[in-house]
């Protein structure tokens, strides 16, 4: 399996990677996708993941960080972007949640990083928080690349529906195990199997029955397919199968078909 949302490159996990990826690989998590959000965790995800070849790189500024957006954060974006182990731009998007970087801020900086990450053939690994409306506006507007990951899928139906449609990828992670979440789990059940991905979002958003327990790590990926197999009525050898091979066709560098 692979995870594809993990921040190794933060305080909570990355002082132990190595004992991080033990774990995972005891649980069957063979590769993880380390996931940048603003530049210091950008060059971090990059440098670890030329440091083993168990992860990947994925290198980008946050919304909350969008007002440090400038040309400088854009040259440093593209030259990390060339490198062989750096498998999209993100995570990139809007947060009308918690609103740390005014909405116009947001705007300007993923508008930047979509055309950024147009020009370099990568994929995009987009964060939406309580803005799925004015995500696919924009995104009607300034057509993203080929492969686009909505991570930690969080939107309505009706979102999802659009989202399938255009052949956007959902990454699914514990939140889909929560009690209260029976929307999502309708979603997961219905989705084309060809547009699912696992991912943690470690340390963040353990699932249960660990939902207490931080911080979380890719070694729970399996707690999740589990969750994804019950919902969809396959077997867990069949999620983790299929969506190992749709995050190698999400992410083509991972496949070794640079995109």
């Amino acid at each position: 399996m692979i995870d594809t949302h993990v921040h190794l490159n933060g305080k909570d996990l990355g002082g132990d990677w190595r004992g991080v990826l033990a774990r995972a690989a005891r649980a069957g998590v063979e590769e993880c996708v380390i996931v940048g959000y603003d530049l210091p965790s950008s060059e971090r995800a990059t440098t670890l993941a030329d440091t083993d070849p168990r992860l990947w790189a994925v290198v980008g500024v946050h919304p909350h960080d969008a007002t440090c957006w400038n040309d400088d954060a854009h040259a440093r974006l593209r030259a990390w972007a060339v490198c062989p182990r750096v498998v999209a731009i993100g995570e990139i998007g809007l947060d009308f949640y918690r609103d740390l970087s005014p909405r116009p801020a947001q705007y300007a900086a993923f508008k930047a990083q979509l055309a950024l990450a147009a020009d370099v053939g990568l994929p995009v690994v987009i964060h939406c928080r309580d803005a799925y409306d004015d995500l696919i506006a924009l995104l009607r507007d300034t057509p993203p690349p080929a492969s686009l990951i909505l991570h930690c899928f969080a939107g309505t139906r009706t979102h999802a529906e659009i989202a399938w449609a255009n052949g956007w990828y959902l990454g699914v992670g514990g939140t889909v195990t929560y009690k209260k979440n029976d929307e999502l789990r309708a979603v997961v059940r219905d989705a084309p199997r060809e547009l699912l991905l696992l991912e943690t979002d470690a340390p963040y958003l353990s699932p249960e029955p660990l939902r207490s327990n931080f911080p979380n790590e890719p070694a729970r990926i399996p707690l999740i397919a589990a969750r994804i197999s019950e919902i969809r009525g396959e077997s867990t050898d069949e999620v983790a199968a299929y969506t190992t091979a749709n995050a190698r066709r999400a992410l083509p560098r991972m496949a070794g078909n640079p995109a």
